[in-house]
């Protein structure tokens, strides 16, 4: 079959790989029709490197049918449509019958000291091969895929597996009060769809901030007040205030991460580190790892005393400094982590329906055939083309 692998730090191919093969009885083997480039996949593409080996399969947002069903599948049949979480969950396990799938104590990757495995990640994650390919094993062929009708386009319900879930959460984290204020630090795929679901969930207000043009255009178009990062650089949190009585919202989401802009000192600490022998590269990682911190001490900055600070941008940094005084001063609730997917995904089908209250359908800005996968990535981490969300087609 064909796979975007991934060969070095911005350089990822497309190229011919072994079929998957059912290994457990409970398997399936899923055709894919659509998968996503995720913001998280950037960060293999640039940062992860000590972690990957040459040849690993990349992706964790893929869709498509049946094509192969081990022996003890009771519930999906060949032929039938499904969605993959991006997390490997067995759904039986004391963390998933707590809804916390992300931790799932039957795929945990214990000898990193690290949660569920993923789809398409790092050795930190299982190294379990990912959805942008034309085919995926994937496990708990009962438990995990999502299955959906056929009919409707990919576009509609493609974004069950990491997208929607992750932004679900968020605002989920984030515990708004009806009618409440929230600010959106970032308008890359997930930050947007985090507007859009606190919208539709019932916020009051929801403030975006991104540098993008396109972005806070889009974002601006659904309802959301929108803040350009570039007019208002270290006047943002004053500006914030002004649209909410001199509070700050009651909320935050920190959907950017590792990757924000700024912090030039933890920026070089990051590349360097890239540098060096994989070996050390992730001793250093592991132990003594920084983040560029820009969007979650401005988050801490923005929301209101007493609010909440929902973080859902990747981190990976083991020595961040945080401003703990300030923090413990406003009283700040801080909430965190990997979606755990399928404990959303039964609340939001209802939503993927024809009258589309979300926007998935016109959600992407690109759809490209797998083929053109190393340029999409180039394009994507560029913030170039308008690119916001891009599908591939295998």
């Amino acid at each position: 079959m064909r796979a975007l692998t991934w060969h070095g730090k911005r350089d990822v191919r497309v190229e011919t790989v072994p079929d998957p093969a059912l290994q457990e009885p409970t398997d399936v083997i899923v055709r894919i029709t659509s998968t996503g480039i995720c913001g998280s996949d950037l960060h293999l593409y640039e940062l992860l490197g000590p972690f990957l080996e040459p040849g690993d399969i990349l992706g964790h947002e893929p869709m498509g049918v049946i094509e192969e069903a081990g022996p003890d599948v009771a519930t999906l049949a060949v032929g039938d449509r499904v969605v993959v979480p991006f997390n490997l969950s067995c759904g039986t396990c004391w963390m998933c019958e707590r809804g916390l799938q992300s931790q799932c104590e039957t795929t945990q990757v214990r000898d990193r000291g690290k949660g569920g495995s993923l789809f398409g990640y790092t050795k930190l994650y299982g190294q379990v091969p990912g959805g942008q390919a034309e085919f995926l094993r994937v496990p708990f062929g009962d438990t995990l895929p999502v299955k959906v009708p056929h009919g409707p386009p990919d576009q509609r319900f493609v974004y069950l597996s990491d997208v929607l879930p992750t932004a679900w959460q968020a605002v989920e984290y984030a515990a708004v009060p009806p009618g409440g204020s929230l600010t959106v630090l970032g308008l890359g795929p997930i930050g947007d769809m985090t507007a859009r679901i606190a919208l539709h969930r019932g916020a009051g207000q929801v403030i975006g901030v991104d540098l993008v043009p396109e972005r806070l255009e889009r974002a601006r178009s659904r309802g959301v007040v929108t803040l350009d990062l570039r007019e208002h650089g270290k006047d943002l949190a004053p500006a914030v205030r002004e649209l909410t009585d001199g509070r700050g919202t009651d909320a935050v989401v920190d959907a950017v991460g590792m990757e924000a802009h700024g912090a030039p000192a933890s920026r070089a600490a990051q590349q360097l580190t890239g540098l060096l022998p994989d070996a050390v590269s992730q001793r250093l990682m592991d132990r003594v790892g920084v983040d560029c911190l820009t969007a979650l001490h401005t988050a801490i900055e923005v929301v209101r005393r007493g609010g909440t600070i929902s973080v859902v941008g990747v981190y990976g940094g083991m020595t961040d400094p945080m401003p703990m005084m300030t923090m413990f001063d406003k009283q700040i609730q801080l909430r965190m982590g990997q979606a755990n997917v399928r404990r959303w995904t039964d609340a939001i089908l209802p939503l993927l329906s024809d009258a589309d209250p979300l926007g998935v359908e016109d959600f992407a800005t690109h759809v490209l055939p797998l083929e053109e996968g190393p340029g999409a990535y180039k394009t994507f981490q560029a913030k170039e083309d308008g690119m916001i969300k891009t599908l591939l087609t295998p």
